[in-house]
């Protein structure tokens, strides 16, 4: 058999050092150890090696970029007064020492070997010898050194050995920082991510502790100016799905007021529709947002002075509710970090603008089930017995016009006498719809005071005014998807006309103090005993708000239209009150039922009813006692009444005539007609002069 001889090893760099060299580049680099950034490492460097080498020039970059460690140089040059200057890296020299295979390049050599030279001219000009070094680790590349000399010959004199044994020390120094760098790029990751949890924990608790929009809002703007710097910071909300827009709250403490809340969006592609539409978080320049149509650019670039501007949708179960909006007077406020962050705020935040919208709505259907139940509870301890009775053609003629508006959603206005039974008609209407599973709501107008007609109707805020302590609904809301029936109609205040008219129109209205507009649905039936024609002429009534009303007019008779009604409704009330009093009546005279069908009844059905119920009450036995003479007495009392009512001006004028002629035509004075009426001489001289009323001479 025979012996392979094994290849004897490569010697060592420093096997060709001496000692003492040696012994001196090691102490060398313990004063290197401590170094972290390539200007003191370079400069402590160059010190080293001009002991030991004509060094002219160094360079160094570290970097590993399959680690994701960038590349980072640093160069510098001797200059004429012996100062170390720093000076621009050559181009290409990291590529070229990073494509290196032999663990040193000369550029004497590659002159030799009349090899590609990346050494620029000018370099090689004034350095005519420059050396490049890759630094080398077992395992990777992690920099590189080049070193240039104003003497030729100066490295080869010193030796390769040397050089490539220096590399390698050099290369582990370069492998610590950069492992150094990498904990410090990982603790500082590390920081940031901290922070950011802190932010977020922040924003957490104060979307815990806050459930009002408005007080969530502040609070998590007051809590994001701790973090970042803006100007502004805008709540966009989305209205009708996604069609439309609406600036809710504003956090502008600097803001010249050319954005205000309540505010809608006019640009259906500005910057937060387009946020909403690509579901992303959206950065503007100045050069963007000048982009935009009007009026966007004169209120943010020119108006606000705003440069950047930073949308952020808020999603939440596949639904853009809105945006929320930084603006910066500053260009370049809004980096990807700082995106990346307020996108996470942005998140939380939807879910809990979600969540809070949800829960206002929660809570709305809960007070609006309390209001009806409340509404109802009342409404059913009232007897409205909804029988319809009678059988007279013109009630007749009225139930087949209630069958056939019934089905539809259109206003119907009754007309008729008070007392003729225009409520039931209205509750019939509503039965027979396609909303009587829903309430059926009625408010009169004539029975409200005049200052409080407005609040029943519309609702109002807690705070809207002095006593209001708690939010309250209006009948708008109670009636939504029923029926709304507004009785005495007529009797409504003028100056609340319009905003009824357009709550009709617009199914719309606000409540008061409230700057929010609420949609509602429903079906709107009005009624009045008054000449609304009449009225519009007189300008007592809105023309527009009676057309709106008199969309099916329905005329409900008078009992003395339909007296062939009388007889049947006088045995349905006769048995109605004797069961509910427990008396056993069984007869009603004859005599007694032609006097009740002889009386004209000017109070209608209604003053059938009391009468009923009052001869129910006088009723001793089985027989109806009706008091004949208490209709005899009334049809002499309503004879002998005065005629029709003196207007308030023509009263007015008959007082102070009254008065004058009391006084002997003296205004003033202790005995005065001023004093006998208990008001100022001069105020009761502006009366007669408004009233037309002569002098004392004259009236005398």
């Amino acid at each position: 058999m025979t012996r392979t001889t094994p290849h004897p090893k490569p010697p060592r760099a420093y096997q060709d050092m001496d000692l003492p060299r040696l012994a001196k580049l090691l102490d060398a680099f313990s004063v290197l150890g401590p170094c972290r950034d390539l200007g003191p490492l370079g400069a402590t460097l160059f010190k080293v090696l001009r002991e030991e080498v004509a060094v002219d020039r160094l360079a160094l970059w570290f970097g590993a970029p399959d680690e994701g460690l960038e590349v980072t140089q640093w160069a510098a040059t001797l200059a004429p007064d012996g100062m170390l200057t720093p000076v621009p890296p050559t181009p290409g020299w990291v590529t070229h020492t990073q494509n290196l295979q032999e663990d040193l390049w000369s550029m004497a050599d590659s002159g030799a070997k009349a090899c590609a030279n990346p050494v620029p001219l000018e370099v090689r000009c004034e350095y005519p010898d420059l050396v490049l070094l890759p630094l080398r680790t077992p395992e990777r590349l992690v920099g590189g050194l080049s070193l240039a000399s104003r003497r030729p010959g100066a490295f080869q004199a010193a030796g390769p050995a040397y050089l490539v044994y220096l590399a390698r020390f050099l290369a582990s120094i370069a492998l610590r920082i950069l492992r150094l760098r990498q904990m410090d790029a990982l603790n500082l990751r590390l920081t940031q991510e901290r922070d950011h949890q802190r932010l977020l924990l922040e924003i957490n608790n104060e979307l815990v502790e806050h459930r009002e929009p408005r007080d969530l809002f502040q609070a998590i703007s007051t809590t994001l100016r701790r973090h970042f710097q803006y100007d502004g910071m805008m709540l966009i909300l989305a209205q009708d799905g996604e069609a439309s827009a609406q600036i809710r709250y504003i956090d502008f403490p600097t803001g010249r007021g050319l954005m205000q809340e309540n505010q809608f969006l006019t640009v259906t592609d500005g910057p937060s529709m387009r946020a909403m539409e690509l579901r992303r978080p959206l950065v503007f320049t100045r050069a963007d947002l000048d982009a935009f149509p009007a009026p966007i650019p004169q209120v943010l670039i020119h108006g606000e002075g705003l440069l950047s501007l930073c949308v952020l949708p808020l999603v939440s179960r596949s639904r853009a509710m809105g945006t929320l909006n930084f603006g910066s007077r500053q260009e370049g406020a809004f980096t990807e970090e700082t995106l990346a962050l307020l996108s996470s705020v942005a998140a939380q935040v939807a879910i809990a603008l979600d969540n809070t919208f949800a829960y206002q709505e929660i809570q709305t259907l809960r007070d609006q089930l309390a209001e009806e139940k409340l509404y109802l509870q009342e409404e059913m301890e009232k007897d409205f017995g909804m029988e319809i009775v009678g059988r007279s053609p013109a009630l007749q003629q009225v139930l087949r016009q209630v069958e056939t508006v019934a089905p539809s959603d259109a206003n119907v206005l009754l007309l008729g006498e008070t007392g003729t039974g225009k409520g039931l008609i209205a509750r019939a209407i509503h039965q027979l719809s396609a909303r009587k599973a829903r309430s059926f709501v009625q408010i009169n107008c004539a029975s409200i005071p005049m200052g409080l007609v407005e609040s029943e109707l519309f609702g109002y805020e807690k705070g809207a005014f002095t006593g209001a302590l708690t939010q309250k609904m209006g009948r708008l809301e109670l009636a939504h998807q029923g029926t709304l029936f507004l009785d005495e109609i007529g009797d409504l205040p003028l100056e609340l006309q319009p905003k009824l008219l357009r709550a009709i129109q617009e199914r719309e209205f606000e409540r008061l103090g409230s700057p929010r507009t609420q949609k509602v649905d429903l079906r709107l039936i009005a009624a009045t005993n008054c000449d609304l024609a009449a009225m519009v002429a007189d300008r007592t009534f809105r023309a527009d708000l009676f057309y709106r009303l008199n969309v099916f007019p329905i005329h409900v008779p008078a009992l003395r239209d339909r007296p062939e009604d009388i007889p049947v409704l006088v045995r349905f009330f006769t048995q109605k009150f004797a069961q509910s009093m427990r008396r056993p009546i069984e007869v009603i005279p004859t005599r007694a039922m032609e006097a009740l069908q002889a009386w004209h009844w000017p109070g209608n059905i209604r003053e059938l009813e009391n009468v009923i119920e009052r001869s129910v009450i006088l009723s001793k036995g089985r027989e109806l006692q009706v008091p004949v003479s208490e209709l005899q007495d009334r049809e002499g009392a309503l004879s002998a009444a005065p005629g029709p009512l003196a207007t308030l001006e023509q009263a007015e004028r008959d007082h102070i005539l009254k008065a004058l002629d009391e006084a002997k035509g003296k205004v003033g004075g202790k005995d005065g007609a001023a004093a006998r009426l208990g008001m100022k001489r001069t105020t009761l001289q502006s009366r007669m002069a408004k009233l037309g009323l002569a002098t004392r001479e004259s009236v005398s």
